[in-house]
């Protein structure tokens, strides 16, 4: 008990003392927060508790990864409008020596080709603006039930001629009950600094700090599994305020019951065989960011998707809702040792 109890202090202590941390459009390197994987984007784009075999899942939670994982790969494409692309790779081993999951994740966000001009509109020619991560992750079982896990990043982004870079680190831990088929998890994402601002001498901007925290459930005699996540509980209100829109279009975000609801994501999953899954989400805060006085909000912070599952490839398919555009995700995963998944 002991034990525990120390090691909880170390975690929140973690926690409590990082620096360089804040919310929302505030933040530097707010690509962090994208979905790596299908399964994750149609779950509502957060979910950290997740049962599952996808390596993919483990990109924003290494407590999640454990030994069945190994030698799997994950890659992903998600194509946004106007030609922004994003792409991601995992990967993880398992070291029976000393009983540890290792993982290696990359992420790259491609902005297409802008035209560069100059302070009076004169085209000086073209840039590809981008941002990419690599990390490494670990994870361990502790004691019968728990998993702790922890992630390192360096973080790399180019704007033409302004240039930044960062270092990052999460932690998780993670309770697992096989027998009640229950899962939960406490995350830490996003620990960490700016190395180099963007502008020569600029000042350095904070990272998209992060507490999460989530539950999944699977039904004993129903295959269903329904998961609850928390995110930004670190702080109330998360809402993103712009002054002028609110002057001129309303400020429809004001009650405090919907400030408590922009911090969940609700989602689930329907196992309709060995070999084909359904993932629904919804995402509370995602719908009030996109929804606009006056207009029809749509099916704004709905996710869903579907998985193919063969035995030595996994295909899921992603997709959502942004007022009138959605967005198309897909992603493989496959063992490269050539056993089934």
């Amino acid at each position: 008990m002991q034990k525990r109890v120390l090691l909880l202090i170390i975690f929140i202590y973690a926690a409590t003392r990082c620096t360089s941390q804040t919310l929302g459009g505030n933040a530097v390197f707010n690509f962090l927060t994208q979905p790596n994987t299908a399964q994750l984007s149609a779950l509502g784009g957060v979910n950290i508790s997740s049962f599952g075999n996808d390596v993919g899942m483990a990109f924003h939670n290494p407590a999640l990864l454990h030994r069945q994982m190994n030698r799997q790969v994950n890659t992903s494409f998600n194509a946004f409008v106007a030609g922004i692309s994003h792409f991601t790779a995992t990967t993880a081993f398992y070291l029976p020596g000393p009983d540890l999951n290792l993982g290696a994740g990359v992420q790259y966000l491609n902005y297409g080709s802008l035209v560069q001009t100059d302070a009076s509109g004169n085209i000086l020619g073209s840039i590809r603006p981008n941002d990419y991560m690599v990390q490494v992750m670990v994870s361990k079982k502790y004691m019968e039930r728990f998993r702790i896990g922890a992630t390192a990043k360096l973080i790399r982004s180019a704007y033409g001629n302004y240039r930044s870079t960062g270092i990052a680190a999460d932690i998780g831990l993670t309770y697992t009950d096989t027998a009640a088929m229950l899962q939960a998890t406490v995350l830490v994402k996003n620990m960490g600094t700016q190395l180099k601002a963007y502008a020569s001498g600029g000042e350095k901007e904070e990272l998209p700090f992060d507490i999460q925290a989530g539950i999944s459930k699977k039904l004993a005699n129903a295959p269903v599994q329904f998961s609850l996540t928390a995110h930004n509980l670190h702080r109330l209100n998360i809402q993103y305020k712009d002054t002028a829109f609110n002057a001129a279009e309303g400020d429809i975000r004001s009650n405090g019951l919907q400030k408590v609801f922009a911090h969940v994501v609700l989602s689930s999953q329907i196992y309709l065989s060995e070999f084909a899954e359904l993932s629904l989400g919804y995402n509370f805060l995602r719908r009030q960011d996109l929804n606009v006085f006056g207009a029809s909000s749509g099916l704004n912070g709905f996710t869903c998707g579907a998985g193919v599952l063969l035995r030595k490839l996994h295909i899921r398919y992603a997709t959502g809702f942004y007022q009138q555009h959605m967005f198309h995700q897909f992603s493989l995963n496959f063992n490269f040792s050539g056993t089934p998944l």
